[in-house]
């Protein structure tokens, strides 16, 4: 991708800062823990948490806004987590999401369905801890795929 300077909006990153969940965007210093850690860019390395940050901070605004890649986080929170400056990355997608639909990038409904899927994980991740929690004899390392065929009922 290449990147045109009468293309870019100097103000974008503002505009996302002053989003709610946005806040902290500008402190970001690339250091790509957010990545390193993220499931989701293990599975396709496309998504790149780091990558997204930097086209924000450059006023990438419309490369951006248009990306699918802003839909696959799965909201997890590893890449807050870990981040040494306390960018919370994750909130920072819901903002960036949210300015895609209001700014025509998508199509209203499909916001819709991405934050039906968030309250779903929400509430499984939420189920899984309190199943783990219950289990008197736990072993010192949570079966993750064991829990979540007990919250699922597999």
């Amino acid at each position: 991708m290449s990147v045109t300077a009468t293309r870019l909006d100097p103000k974008f990153k503002y505009e996302v800062a002053a989003h709610p969940g946005g806040e902290e965007i500008k402190v970001c210093f690339a250091c790509g823990v957010c990545t390193a850690g993220c499931p989701v860019s293990e599975i396709d390395p496309a998504y790149n948490p780091r990558k997204i940050i930097r086209m924000v901070l450059l006023g990438m605004r419309e490369e951006v806004l248009k990306s699918d890649l802003l839909w696959l986080c799965i909201n997890c929170y590893t890449c807050t987590a870990h981040c040494p400056q306390n960018v919370k990355f994750t909130n920072v997608i819901g903002a960036l999401r949210d300015m895609a639909v209001k700014e025509g990038y998508v199509h209203p409904r499909f916001s819709g369905d991405v934050d039906e899927i968030d309250r779903f994980m929400l509430k499984l991740r939420r189920d899984m801890v309190a199943a783990a929690a219950k289990e008197k004899d736990a072993p010192a390392k949570a079966d993750p795929q064991g829990l979540l065929d007990q919250v699922t009922g597999k």
